[in-house]
């Protein structure tokens, strides 16, 4: 069992030199600290990433430090014990951050993986989903597609073999984009994807050449306002009739795989009309649930989505995304864990996608913060061959 004799937090930059909170647990068998990525698109039901803000939540760690040093924890489900203490004193970055940590000295005590406190009969390793051109809010380019990501889904044998090919891919689309956009200035955003000033279009006949399964993460809430989308590469407005006629163009045209919030994050039923347009790709909502079960619950029964994305620190809460988990499941939903556009050199993320079980993982293609989760993502892999 792991003793904590106390918890200390500071912040540190993430991959955008925004801060973020850092937390390290003394243990009775030694230190062990994680941290939490920020996210800059971001659902206005998730729950808030700090109390008050960073300083505030830091100096409650420190406050409470000598509360944790009563407890004990065995298994993941104890980290109820912790949520307990901490419950409405920090905000979601904090706690993701501090059971993390948490759950890393528990697995070492045990001579465990991180992933083998979740679930000892996971054998399903994630695909890979790799943003390769950005735009919307993780681009700052002054013209940019509206569309956020453009993602290739490769499917081979290994995690290391659709790493290499995602790789791969990204390179060639760079020597595309040379040729194709007169401005490409070999930049890349918050998400190391490439920036174009190409529109969505544009950028699909790119991708649907590379003969690889294909997605977009509209993240359309960012550009909905006055019950219009308001697009701005080309400028024009769409209504959300106008909008499932647009995006069901485009699945068709360009026979896209998955869909990540195609309608504001109010909109179930948009969603629920996509869906049942076509059930045989993968509507995935994202701000519509901000893993959170009542969001799933509802997009649930209103039959809006099959797919759903899972943010460790947009809840915060392990033992909640763990509901969320278990709930999707239960409902045939498909799990997609993803990191965010302001990451961290953490990389437990792939312990917790493979150990619930996810179908999917949405970590980028390229740098250090990025490729630390796929690279560990293939140890694990690795060590059960």
């Amino acid at each position: 069992m792991v003793v904590i004799k106390g918890v200390a937090a500071k912040s540190i930059l993430d991959s955008r030199k925004d801060k973020t909170i850092l937390i390290t647990v003394k243990t009775s068998i030694g230190n062990f600290s994680a941290s939490s990525p920020n996210g800059k698109s971001t659902g206005k039901h998730a729950v808030k990433i700090y109390k008050k803000n960073l300083e505030e939540d830091i100096k409650t760690i420190k406050k409470f430090s000598d509360y944790f040093s009563k407890e004990i924890i065995d298994e993941f489900d104890d980290l109820r014990r912790i949520e307990d203490i901490v419950d409405g004193h920090v905000g979601a970055n904090t706690l993701f951050a501090l059971e993390s940590a948490i759950l890393k000295a528990t697995a070492k005590e045990q001579k465990k993986q991180i992933w083998e406190l979740i679930n000892l009969k996971s054998r399903k390793t994630p695909r890979l989903v790799g943003n390769c051109i950005g735009g919307g809010k993780h681009s700052n380019s002054r013209k940019k597609p509206d569309f956020q990501e453009f993602l290739i889904i490769p499917n081979l044998k290994s995690t290391k073999e659709s790493f290499e090919k995602s790789k791969e891919v990204k390179k060639d689309i760079k020597e595309i984009l040379k040729r194709v956009d007169k401005n490409f200035e070999n930049k890349k955003n918050d998400e190391d994807a490439w920036m174009t000033l190409l529109n969505e279009k544009e950028i699909l006949d790119i991708l649907k050449k590379i003969k690889l399964p294909l997605g977009v993460d509209i993240a359309s809430s960012s550009f909905y306002k006055r019950n219009k989308y308001n697009y701005e590469n080309p400028l024009l407005k769409r209504d959300s009739k106008e909008q499932l006629g647009y995006l069901s163009n485009l699945i068709n045209n360009y026979n896209l795989f998955y869909i990540e919030d195609p309608f504001n994050e109010e909109d179930f039923e948009s969603f629920s009309k996509l869906l049942k347009k076509f059930p045989n790709k993968l509507i995935v909502g994202d701000d519509l649930t901000v893993t959170n079960t009542k969001r799933l619950e509802k997009a649930i029964k209103m039959k809006s989505i099959n797919a759903i994305i899972v943010k460790p620190n947009q809840v915060g809460s392990l033992i909640e995304m763990k509901r969320v988990c278990e709930l999707a499941k239960k409902n045939n939903i498909k799990i997609v864990f993803s990191h965010r556009s302001g990451e961290t050199e953490e990389n437990i993320l792939a312990d917790l996608a493979f150990g619930f079980g996810a179908d999917f993982i949405k970590c980028g293609i390229t740098s250090k913060v990025r490729e630390i989760k796929i690279r560990r993502l293939i140890e694990i892999e690795e060590s059960l061959t």
